[in-house]
């Protein structure tokens, strides 16, 4: 009698799981360019370096929750050519991608993101002393500084360390200088590191507004 309520209990709870799947993975949003994006992924063996989902390897950053550190300017920016944003550091090979793949791709670790998944991964307690212009910054932090800018660039000893830190910013450079420098660092300064971003007119407002304070 006890194996038989036991398998009866393990097939309810096998049907309810598979009940659940289309809401908990947002199947309704499986997009012709998702499902590309997915088979992109798999035929390059992304895999083999990242994690997704629980699985794959640990040489590179773990990629299911990637959408909601990064955003989208930051993940096509990286796939379009990943020595551009690392010079000299990334060791992310160049796929050479097309803009539909990049799309694609991009569509694809979109949707990951959307997963309802119990809470897995756990996010990291990155918590971080913030500088002392930062606190009193009147102006919020921009989420696109949070997705991009702190890939490179320290703030208080937080972030990376490929470009220079930004503390004391506004006290170094004005609105102006900031604003021509998002929009194009090359036609400020020819041998830049910094990549050419697709920021839009207003998050480079946005950034300007928030790094003239950091003084």
């Amino acid at each position: 009698m006890g194996t038989v309520l036991c398998s009866a209990a393990f097939v309810l709870l096998t049907i309810d799981t598979f009940r659940r799947i289309p809401k908990q993975t947002n199947q309704i949003e499986m997009t012709d360019a998702v499902v590309r994006g997915k088979h992109l992924f798999d035929r390059n063996n992304c895999m083999g370096c990242h994690t997704i989902l629980g699985e794959g390897a640990y040489y590179a950053p773990e990629l299911t929750k990637v959408w909601e550190r990064r955003g989208e300017i930051f993940i096509k920016s990286m796939l379009r050519d990943p020595q551009a944003m690392y010079p000299n550091d990334r060791k992310m090979t160049n796929y050479h991608f097309t803009e539909e793949e990049i799309n694609d791709l991009t569509a694809f670790l979109k949707w990951i993101g959307t997963m309802d998944l119990n809470g897995f991964p756990p996010k990291p307690d990155l918590a971080q002393p913030v500088s002392a212009a930062a606190v009193q910054a009147t102006v919020a932090q921009p989420q696109i500084y949070g997705q991009v800018c702190v890939a490179c660039h320290t703030m208080n000893g937080t972030g990376g360390n490929t470009g220079p830190t930004l503390d004391g910013i506004g006290s170094r450079r004005d609105g102006e200088y900031l604003t021509h420098w998002l929009k194009d660092p090359a036609a400020v300064k020819a041998d830049s590191k910094m990549p050419k971003l697709p920021l839009t007119d207003e998050q480079i407002q946005e950034l300007v507004t928030y790094l003239s304070q950091i003084k």
